[in-house]
């Protein structure tokens, strides 16, 4: 079982910045691939970023260039720095584990989620 823990949001005005945090519990923190996906008032809710175990990543192309994910395995933890936030960033953002499942990822542990809200 992985509890994840998100914090870090909160209201900030377009073009501030934001640090997401994400603890997990459990020991296989750092063999696991690691994203951050949000959801917005009635919107499904999209991936936003990944970083593989072994620190690669992957953006959408919403925030390539304005959000980074990185991961510290010695604290069990995962952020995503948010710059240049825009109004279309507001929703609540979610950490999750990822893991293969036959021959395609799902994401099997989820965070309770954290508001991130950009005035403009």
């Amino acid at each position: 079982q992985v509890q994840l823990v998100e914090s870090g949001g909160g209201l900030v005005q377009a073009g501030g910045s934001l640090r997401l945090s994400c603890v997990a519990s459990g020991r296989t923190f750092s063999s696991r691939a690691m994203g951050w996906h949000r959801q917005a008032p009635g919107k499904q809710r999209e991936s936003v970023a990944v970083i593989a175990s072994g620190g690669s990543t992957n953006y959408a192309d919403s925030v390539k260039g304005r959000f980074t994910i990185s991961r510290d395995n010695a604290k069990n933890t995962v952020y995503l720095q948010m710059n240049s936030l825009k109004p279309e960033d507001t929703a609540v953002y979610y950490c999750a584990t990822r893991r293969l499942r036959g021959l395609s990822y799902e994401y099997d542990y989820w965070g309770q989620g954290t508001q991130v809200t950009v005035s403009s």
